[in-house]
């Protein structure tokens, strides 16, 4: 099997050894380089090509937010998991427009950190839907009629069943509970999700998601416990 290459992006060194030390166990995963801040970051993809980068947010020169926003603008970038020793929802929200994979808390147990370097790479979102709910309350505002009916026109491009499945994302669901659900194939599944992306112009799950939360399509249903 082929190892999951992570770079970590930290100011603190002592962060990074952690990182490193807790990640360093796992057979699947290899650690391919560490940056002290989000200028490194470009130089460091380059050369050492990861599948997921660690960023945090706080960094003296540039910080998380701009670099994930210049590498997600970038032709194959790896994936991008924001880390965090703080909940601000403002900050974590426009990581995840920018393209993040989802955030994580510092103080996350290292098992569950290590696991969700697993699911990025898979492909899947590590932002829990309450989280999602959460934050787009907090950035609805006085702009959020406006937002509602932005996002609403932008998902009445979509088929009845990618409409569907794009709502399931939004609720959390993995593919094979989407599947179950809707009685498809996770292929066929897989395939919508791709439609989805390809369709709203968007970069990963986790901004589908933002989106069916945006349009107000989750409203009816109870906050999954994923």
């Amino acid at each position: 099997m082929t190892a999951i290459r992570v770079l970590l992006v930290d100011d603190d060194p002592l962060v990074r050894a952690g990182l490193s030390l807790m990640m360093g166990g796992a057979d699947d995963i290899e650690i391919v380089g560490e940056a002290a801040d989000g200028g490194e970051v470009a130089a460091l993809v380059d050369r050492t090509r990861p599948d997921v980068v660690l960023m945090d947010i706080r960094m003296p020169g540039v910080d998380g937010l701009t670099a994930t926003e210049r590498l997600r603008g970038r032709p194959d970038a790896p994936q991008v998991v924001v880390l965090t020793t703080f909940h601000a929802d403002e900050q974590v929200l426009r990581a995840l427009r920018a393209g993040a994979a989802g955030f994580l808390l510092k103080d996350t147990p290292p098992a569950e950190i290590v696991d969700a370097v697993r699911r990025v790479a898979a492909g899947d979102p590590v932002l829990s839907p309450a989280v999602t709910r959460r934050l787009m309350e907090h950035a609805a505002g006085s702009t959020a009629d406006a937002r509602r009916a932005r996002a609403r026109a932008r998902m009445a491009g979509l088929g009845e069943r990618e409409r569907e499945v794009a709502v399931a994302v939004g609720r959390g669901l993995a593919n094979a509970e989407i599947a179950a659900e809707l009685y498809l194939s996770v292929a066929t599944v897989k395939a919508h999700v791709s439609r989805v992306l390809a369709a709203l112009g968007l970069d990963n799950r986790v901004q589908i998601a933002l989106l069916a939360h945006e349009a107000g399509l989750l409203d009816e249903f109870p906050e999954e416990g994923h």
